[in-house]
């Protein structure tokens, strides 16, 4: 499943809503310093693919890196299990789906943790930003599944 960055199809929809999080001091224990973290949708663009997950890609404006990366499911396990039903599965491979987890083929930094924290206490509860990513994965879907609409056509480099 390669994940594609929703600021590559939808561009002007992700300026305008990228959630960025502003930490204005230390935490209690010191892991997320005071900054600016925006957190960039990505969702998979294979044609056809209904996995509903989303990934993270955490970058700290104070050091211009990407300090996370969070994949997170919203589905039930049940759904997972019956998505997986073609592919052999292990329990840990539907734990995995559904989320919030650090994703473990992606670099983290040694801030990752607290982020990953700040995403579970802070994001996940705020039931209106995760309506809009799922209206944004929904939105992005459209772009992989009818790349025909013009309305909804990939931006070309250039164009």
């Amino acid at each position: 499943m390669p994940f594609e960055l929703l600021h590559e199809r939808l561009p002007e929809l992700a300026e305008r809503e990228t959630r960025i999080v502003i930490v204005l001091r230390d935490n209690p224990d010191g892991q997320l310093p005071p900054a600016e973290y925006a957190f960039h949708e990505m969702f998979c663009n294979e044609p056809r693919c209904d996995c509903r997950r989303v990934f993270f890609s955490v970058t700290s404006f104070r050091t211009e890196e990407t300090e996370a990366v969070i994949a997170y499911g919203w589905e039930s396990r049940l759904f997972y299990r019956n998505w997986f039903k073609s592919f052999p599965a292990t329990k840990e491979d539907i734990a995995g789906m559904q989320g919030p987890i650090l994703n473990l083929g992606s670099p983290q930094s040694c801030r990752a943790e607290a982020i990953l924290e700040l995403f579970t206490t802070l994001l996940l509860p705020d039931s209106a930003f995760m309506d809009r990513v799922k209206r944004h994965y929904r939105l992005f879907r459209a772009t992989v599944d009818q790349p025909r609409n013009p309305l909804l056509r990939r931006r070309r480099p250039g164009g």
